[in-house]
């Protein structure tokens, strides 16, 4: 028995480095990824979020709180700025640039958060199958409560804060992903090689950790990325209804709120933060349906 145990190892390890080789599956993705025209464009517009976000004080020559009643409700193209400016005469551009950087950390901050809960979950219950039960029982309970209001539920219990809204959205993260994750776990468990490697007595952390994990990751990453258009999306959301950033903080969600109620007068302070809004909402989403093509070996892309 433990001769075979061993032998159905080195045999997986074998036909693993073998197609590594042959294959080179990260460079493979990103060769299938890169032939989807709508994910490139994605990429692109992230790109540029990134750039403006870590570089947001080197691409402004205003402050983005900084008032100016004097040149208030300037339009788009005026003298020194360019996408004019607020009812307080602040900077649209530099509120812009700025308000890329709180959506990329608090995306970023909420989707691991919520990451680092729904694996956890994810492959106790998947593993696990006394604890599967109670788990998922407790991520139906998640489930029952529609996103956006339980993320209004938990901000109203801690208050209204950015910390606050990265709290709640990582909350609402962490049942799909660990339903996500608990699926995977099913199904690799099942695996020649996982149950050689219980057979030969290897703990369950080095199982769960260093044999299964490593086979749940695309699903996974194509969750991430997904997700973050959610957060951004959520974020903007809770913003606009009061409950997140706040005045004078430059966030989309927030400038769309000061906006609305100009638009007949400034309609660009409410329209140009929407626009950035679903650029960065839409580019997230096709980078993430491409990415789950080009994870898929199911799929022919190459033709």
């Amino acid at each position: 028995m433990l001769a075979n145990s061993e032998a159905l190892i080195s045999k997986a390890k074998d036909n693993k480095d073998r197609q590594g080789k042959k294959e080179k599956p990260f460079i493979k993705t990103t060769k299938r990824l890169l032939k989807n025209k709508l994910a490139v464009f994605g990429l692109v517009i992230i790109f540029i979020q990134i750039i403006m976000a870590v570089f947001a004080p080197w691409m402004t020559s205003h402050s983005p709180v900084a008032q100016d009643l004097a040149n208030s409700e300037l339009g788009v193209g005026s003298s020194g700025h360019w996408l004019g400016t607020d009812n307080y005469g602040r900077d649209v551009w530099s509120r812009l640039v700025f308000g890329a950087r709180i959506s990329i950390l608090v995306g970023i901050a909420s989707v691991s958060l919520g990451l680092i809960g729904g694996i956890i979950l994810g492959l106790i219950s998947g593993y696990f199958k006394k604890l599967d039960s109670p788990i998922m029982r407790f991520v139906d309970l998640l489930f029952a409560f529609p996103g956006i209001l339980l993320a209004m539920l938990i901000i109203a219990m801690l208050g209204t804060s950015l910390v606050n809204v990265v709290i709640a959205i990582s909350i609402w993260s962490i049942p799909t992903c660990a339903r996500i994750v608990r699926g995977s776990v099913l199904s690799v468990k099942k695996q020649e090689y996982i149950m050689a490697m219980r057979s030969l007595g290897a703990s369950h952390s080095r199982i769960l950790f260093k044999h299964i994990l490593p086979n749940c990751t695309a699903p996974i990453i194509v969750f991430a990325t997904m997700r973050m258009a959610t957060a951004i999306l959520s974020t903007a959301a809770l913003s606009f209804l009061g409950l997140g950033a706040q005045p004078p903080s430059p966030e989309w969600g927030a400038m769309i709120a000061a906006g609305q109620d100009y638009m007949y007068s400034a309609p660009h302070l409410t329209i140009i933060p929407g626009i950035a809004i679903m650029l960065v909402v839409f580019s997230f989403n096709v980078v993430g349906d491409g990415l789950r093509d080009a994870l898929d070996p199911n799929l022919n892309l190459d033709t």
